[in-house]
């Protein structure tokens, strides 16, 4: 929040009028995206004979997706066999999460089929739109499964080399070519705590149990960037391959669970995604923020609950929670529609029979 607070002005009054300005250009945002909702409906085509072919489409993606949802809980069956469980940790119950929407998506697609059969246009527009909404965000939580795989991967390729630089950084250290005017003792201290961070990391590579390589190099940078030597070029590329985790796994968890997510962690995300990557520094400070924004995302979640706990519609409180389903009616409410506050509720949705 810090950039955000900094683009204000400092008087009371001033920045009061700043943020109303702000308000004012999103309500003048959201009317023209009101006024254009007939338009995009004519543009997408749901309830012509473009719905067809968009029902076509969104079926399509849902094979391919179903038969990804497979491989990724193999994937993360073997990553959870290979690494430690917080290696893991960042896509819990995304398969599971994967699946649920899958089904949502399912009985809405057979709704649609339904809807075009009985030339119901408005059925049709508003069954398909929540499974177009099911799927993307099916492939969303998938897709964080296979690119994690991705992501331990290098970390795991890139910690040998990490260690390798971060041995250079406290040689330099210990010869006097840190950047920082540090007493003689304040740089003892940080020399050993990098040497047992270092100690450590090798004692879990080298060590029966599974480790976690991306929080290895989280670890290893931290540890060594206190020394302010600033010459090894791997310890940033280490750096920033940590925090593109953080950010994607930060960006991915808000996006699929948008209907329960405040704020806050929206906004600490946005200033994470923000911030100029260049160099080790800015990367913690990105890994920092993401992670934080990702708590903060996390106890939104746990204090919304899970919506309509008593609903027999398969997928329906995934859907809820996610934003697929706006929530203002007993049955889940309309799916999310392109338009602007006054018309992205207009495709009410019912339970598909």
């Amino acid at each position: 929040m810090a950039q955000v607070r900094a683009g204000l002005p400092g008087e009371a009054g001033a920045r009061r009028q700043a943020l109303v300005g702000v308000v004012g250009r999103c309500a003048e945002a959201g009317r023209r995206l009101d006024a254009e909702a007939a338009a995009l409906d004519q543009v997408r085509g749901l309830e012509g004979p473009g719905a067809g072919m968009a029902l076509d489409v969104a079926e399509g993606r849902f094979r391919a997706l179903a038969a990804r949802t497979v491989a990724a809980h193999a994937t993360l069956a073997a990553l959870r066999e290979r690494y430690a469980p917080s290696a893991t940790d960042p896509v819990t119950g995304s398969v599971e999460q994967a699946k649920d929407r899958l089904l949502f998506a399912t009985a809405h697609l057979n709704a649609t089929r339904r809807s075009i059969d009985a030339a119901d246009g408005d059925g049709t527009a508003r069954n398909l739109r929540a499974a177009e909404g099911a799927v993307a965000q099916a492939e969303i939580l998938v897709t964080g499964v296979e690119r994690l795989a991705t992501r331990l991967r290098e970390a795991a390729a890139l910690v040998p080399a990490a260690l390798t630089g971060a041995e250079a950084e406290l040689t330099a250290a210990r010869h006097g070519r840190s950047r920082a005017s540090l007493a003689t003792g304040e740089l003892n201290a940080r020399l050993a705590h990098a040497d047992g961070v270092l100690a450590a990391v090798r004692e879990e590579l080298t060590g029966a149990l599974p480790y976690d390589p991306l929080d290895a190099l989280r670890r290893i940078t931290r540890a060594v960037d206190r020394l302010d030597v600033g010459r090894s070029g791997v310890l940033d590329t280490a750096a920033l391959l940590v925090a593109r985790t953080s950010l994607e796994s930060a960006d991915d968890f808000v996006t699929v669970h948008r209907g329960a997510v405040g704020p806050e962690a929206r906004a600490l995300l946005s200033e994470a995604a923000r911030t100029p990557v260049a160099g080790a520094r800015a990367a913690f400070e990105a890994d920092t923020a993401a992670r934080a924004a990702r708590g903060l995302a996390e106890r939104d979640v746990r204090a919304h609950g899970t919506p309509y706990p008593d609903t027999t519609t398969i997928g329906l409180p995934g859907a809820v929670l996610g934003g697929i389903l706006l929530a203002e009616d007993p049955d889940g409410g309309p799916p999310a529609t392109f338009g602007g506050p006054a018309t992205r509720g207009r495709r009410h949705v019912r339970a598909p029979g």
